[in-house]
């Protein structure tokens, strides 16, 4: 009886149905994700620090400083996945801009992406769907869940407003976790 079964044409198409659908369930969550890690440790800018001597009487007034510079930064917080690291916008000798992850270390995952958001970051589940509310800035795809990584701000980025950043899941419209930017001066 059980032959018989096995060559029933129903059989075969439940099969092919269940075949079919975990593929497309594995694509999909690719779960192998949760248990492998990309380290990335792309040079970042060296920014000196910069320790205030007061003003003499005969001082230029302050001018932009020609190296690089930090704009902006702040801590990562958990999201959807415990990430921790730093965030910074650094403006570099040349004038250009770029968003910086130092010491990242968050859980991989399907199409994740580097965005700078005008979203607040909140702590718990209220602050993880929140950043394609409003205006953001994709940075490109997050290059590795560990490590320093650098992303060139294209040229014409109007920087105004933009107060977070967001390691942003695109396909399950969810923060892994993000980092308000405070300015740095």
């Amino acid at each position: 009886m059980p032959i018989r079964l096995l060559r029933a044409p129903l059989t075969w198409v439940a099969v092919a149905v269940l075949a079919v659908g975990t593929a497309a369930a594995l694509y999909w969550f690719q779960p192998w994700k949760l248990v492998t890690d990309t380290e990335v440790h792309e040079e970042l800018v060296a920014v000196p620090s910069t320790v205030s001597a007061p003003p003499s009487p005969s001082a230029a007034p302050a001018s932009t400083p020609a190296g690089p510079v930090v704009l902006a930064g702040g801590e990562f917080v958990s999201h959807e996945h415990d990430t921790r690291g730093t965030a910074r916008i650094v403006r570099t000798a040349d004038g250009r801009h770029r968003l910086e992850l130092v010491g990242l270390d968050t859980s991989n995952g399907p199409d994740l992406q580097v965005w700078l958001t005008d979203q607040p970051v909140r702590t718990g589940p209220s602050g993880w769907r929140v950043f394609d509310d409003g205006r953001h800035v994709a940075l490109g795809p997050l290059k590795g869940n560990r490590g320093d990584q650098a992303y060139a701000i294209p040229a014409d980025t109007d920087l105004t407003g933009l107060t977070s950043v967001s390691i942003w899941c695109r396909r399950f419209a969810v923060s892994f976790g993000a980092a308000a930017l405070a300015d740095a001066g």
